[in-house]
C-alpha cells in the first residue's frame, strides 16, 4: 500500500489501524526537502519566528540564540513528554505514527528527509513507542503524546519491539538506526498536530463500525427469536423519510430475515398487531447511529490528510516569499465533535440491543420461556446477563457525556480555549468494548431464543450465524458457568467472525 500524504482515504486508514504494511509515496519528498531548506532561509533573515528561534507558549517572545536552536528543539520533546497513565494501544500508536508521517511529508512542516525515513523505519521494524495514553487536551496539538513518540525517536523513553518493551536507545541501536538528532523547528512539528487525538477517533469510529454492523445482524436474529414482523423494515416506510442511514439498515434487515421459515410460520394469525421498539424501530436507530457515524468518518478522514502543526512553512523556489505563518490548526475541535458524535452512536446501538435482551428473558414480550431456560425457577438462565449488559449500557451513558463542551486554560492563560479531544476519543474504545460485550450477550440470547422454535429454521444469513455460535457455545439446557459462552460470544462479535457468518453486503461508514 502507498500512501500518499493528503489523498489518504479512510479505507487505507482502516487497513493501517489493522496491521497492513505501507510505504510513503516518494513523490512527496522533494517538497519535503524544499520545506526544510526554507527554514535555513527563513532563519537567514534574523527575524524571529515562533518555534524555530523563540520559546513555546506563553515563552514565545523569549528569542533563542543561534547557537542554541538544536537544542531548543530537543529541549522541547523531553520537557513535553510529561504523559501518564497506561501505555496507548499498539494498533493506535502505528496508526499515530502513520498520520503523523503523512501530515509532515506535506512539506508544510519543515521537517528534513531523514527524520521522516526514521519514522517510516520505526513502522517497517515493527518498533512501537510506549506512549502514555493520559496528557492531552486537544490544542497546541497532542503535545504530551506526541513528544513521547519523537522522545523515542531521540532514543529516550521505551519502545516495544516484537512484544518486548525495551530502553528506546537499545530497540534502536537493535535495529540498526541511529537515534534522531532533531533539526531547527523538527521538535516542534513532531510534537504539535492533532494526530494522538485522530488515531484514537479513527480507532473509536472502526470499532463502532464493526459493532454496527455485527449488532444488524443480532438484532434480525432477535427479531426471530420473539417471531417479530419484518414489515417494519418494508422499504416503501424508510423511503418516505429519506434518511440514508434508516434506508441502508431497514434493507440490511430486510435481507437478513429474508427466506426465514420462522418468520413464514406467523405470517398469518399473529395476534401482535404491532412489535416492541427495540424491534420495530431498529431501522431509525440504527439508522441514526450510521448517519452519525458517516458524519464523523467525513471529518474524521479530512482531519487525517490535512496539516496540523505550527507554524506552517510556505516556500518560495527563489527565497523571496518563504513564509512561517502562525496559526491554529493545531486546534482539535473537529475530531473532538467527531469523537462525540461516535460516542453517541455507540453508546445508543449499545442500548437499544439490550432491551432487546429484556425484551427477550420476560415471557409476557417474548412469548419464551422466563430467562430462555427450559426450566425457570430451578435454573437462573439468561437472569444475571441481562443484568450485565445493563450495567455496561449504564456505564456507556456515563461515558457518553460530550467532551467537547469542555474546556481549560493551560500554558498561563495563552492557550485559554482547547478541544477535550484526546480523552474524548480515548474513551471511544472503552465504550466499544463494553457495546461489544452486550452484542456478545445478544447473540447468545437470540440463539437460544431461536432454538425454541425448532425445528423451524431462520434464513441463511442467520442460520450461518446460529452454526458458528453453536460450534464455540452449546444451548443452555441447564445453568452452568456462564462467563466462558459470554466471553467466547463476544470475542466472535469483536472479531468480526459474526459478519463473516452472515456473509451478506452490510453498510459501511464510508
Amino acid at each position: 500500500m502507498i500512501l500518499t500524504p493528503g489523498s489518504v482515504t479512510l479505507a487505507h486508514w482502516r487497513a493501517i489501524y489493522r496491521g497492513e504494511a505501507f510505504s510513503l509515496d516518494p513523490a512527496c519528498l522533494p517538497h519535503v526537502a524544499e520545506s526544510a531548506s526554507a527554514i535555513t532561509r527563513i532563519l537567514a533573515k534574523g527575524e524571529p519566528v515562533y518555534g524555530i528561534n523563540t520559546g513555546f507558549g506563553k515563552l514565545a517572545s523569549t528569542r533563542i540564540d543561534d547557537a542554541d536552536l538544536a537544542t531548543l528543539q530537543r529541549n522541547i520533546i523531553l520537557s513535553h513528554a510529561a504523559g501518564v497513565g497506561a501505555p496507548s494501544p499498539k494498533p493506535v500508536v502505528r496508526l499515530m505514527l502513520a498520520l503523523k508521517l503523512a501530515s509532515l511529508s506535506q512539506g508544510a512542516s519543515g521537517i528534513r528527509v531523514e527524520t521522516l525515513e526514521l519514522m517510516e523505519a520505526l513502522l517497517a521494524h515493527d518498533l512501537i513507542p510506549v506512549i502514555p495514553c493520559q496528557g492531552s487536551v486537544g490544542a497546541s496539538g497532542d503535545l504530551a503524546p506526541l513528544s513521547h513518540m519523537a522522545a523515542a525517536m531521540l532514543g529516550v523513553g521505551e519502545i516495544e519491539a516484537a512484544g518486548v518493551r525495551k530502553p528506546a536507545l537499545q530497540a534502536l541501536t537493535d535495529a540498526g538506526l541511529k537515534p534522531l538528532d532533531p533539526g531547527p523547528k523538527e521538535g516542534l512539528a513532531l510534537l504539535n498536530g492533532t494526530q494522538f487525538s485522530t488515531a484514537n477517533a479513527l480507532a473509536g469510529l472502526f470499532e463502532a463500525e464493526v459493532l454496527m454492523q455485527t449488532a444488524l445482524i443480532t438484532g434480525a436474529l432477535s427479531t426471530e427469536a420473539a417471531k417479530g414482523s419484518d414489515a417494519p423494515f418494508d422499504p416503501r416506510i424508510h423511503t418516505l423519510r429519506r434518511h440514508r442511514g434508516q434506508i441502508d439498515t431497514a434493507h440490511t434487515l430486510r435481507e437478513l430475515m429474508s427466506g426465514s421459515s420462522i418468520r413464514a410460520s406467523h405470517l398469518k394469525g399473529d395476534a401482535r398487531v404491532q412489535d416492541p421498539y427495540c424491534l420495530r424501530c431498529q431501522p431509525q436507530v440504527m439508522g441514526a447511529a450510521l448517519d452519525v457515524l458517516r458524519q464523523a468518518a467525513a471529518t474524521l478522514e479530512t482531519e487525517a490528510n490535512g496539516v496540523t502543526d505550527n507554524p506552517l512553512i510556505f516556500t518560495d523556489r527563489d527565497g523571496t516569499a518563504d513564509e512561517a505563518l502562525s496559526g491554529g490548526n493545531f486546534h482539535a475541535e473537529p475530531v473532538a465533535f467527531a469523537a462525540d458524535m461516535i460516542a453517541l452512536a455507540i453508546c445508543e446501538i449499545g442500548s437499544i440491543a439490550e432491551r432487546r435482551i429484556a425484551m427477550l428473558v420476560d415471557p409476557a414480550l417474548s412469548g419464551l420461556p422466563a430467562f430462555l431456560t427450559p426450566k425457570p425457577g430451578l435454573n437462573s438462565g439468561f437472569m444475571i446477563p441481562q443484568v450485565t449488559a445493563a450495567a455496561l449500557i449504564s456505564e456507556n451513558k456515563q461515558k457518553a457525556y460530550p467532551a467537547s463542551v469542555d474546556s481549560i486554560p493551560t500554558s498561563a492563560n495563552q492557550e485559554d480555549h482547547v478541544s477535550m479531544a484526546a480523552h474524548g476519543a480515548r474513551r471511544l474504545m472503552e465504550m466499544a468494548e463494553n457495546a461489544f460485550a452486550v452484542i456478545g450477550i445478544e447473540l447468545l440470547a437470540a440463539a437460544q431464543g431461536c432454538d425454541f422454535h425448532a425445528p423451524l429454521t431462520s434464513s441463511e444469513a442467520l442460520e450461518r450465524v446460529r452454526t458458528l455460535t453453536r460450534s464455540s457455545v452449546p444451548a443452555l439446557d441447564h445453568d452452568r458457568h456462564f462467563h466462558p459462552d459470554m466471553a467466547l460470544a463476544i470475542e466472535l462479535v469483536r472479531s468480526g467472525a459474526v459478519i463473516k457468518a452472515a456473509n451478506i453486503n452490510l453498510p459501511t461508514v464510508e
